[in-house]
């Protein structure tokens, strides 16, 4: 790895603090990154908050999913008007119809 030579500054006159300027830039500054950094932690909160009510709500989706596979032999339902989607039957080589085996 190569070395890095310090750069040499030449600074006229030791200075006890920057100008009023500089120090309002610097402030502006760090104001902005503290602010942005408080807002994502706020985000990540919001985030895991929303996840656990997602999966609250996918659980809620399995136990009616077993609901109604108890009660009516399938959970493929459409959502808009509440029909059963039956799997269509197969149709053997004599010609008979054969229930699928494996309703949801």
């Amino acid at each position: 790895m190569a070395e890095q030579k310090e750069k040499e500054i030449k600074v006229t006159g030791r200075k006890e603090k920057v100008s009023d300027k500089h120090l309002s830039i610097l402030q502006s500054l760090v104001n902005t990154i503290n602010s942005i950094q408080f807002n994502v932690g706020q985000m990540e909160v919001q985030k895991q908050v929303a996840i656990d009510e997602l999966k609250k709500t996918q659980r809620k989706v399995s136990d009616m999913q077993t609901t109604l596979v108890s009660e009516y032999g399938s959970y493929d339902i459409n959502i808009h008007d509440g029909t059963i989607n039956w799997p269509k039957p197969k149709t053997e080589p004599n010609g008979e119809e054969k229930p699928e085996g494996d309703e949801k």
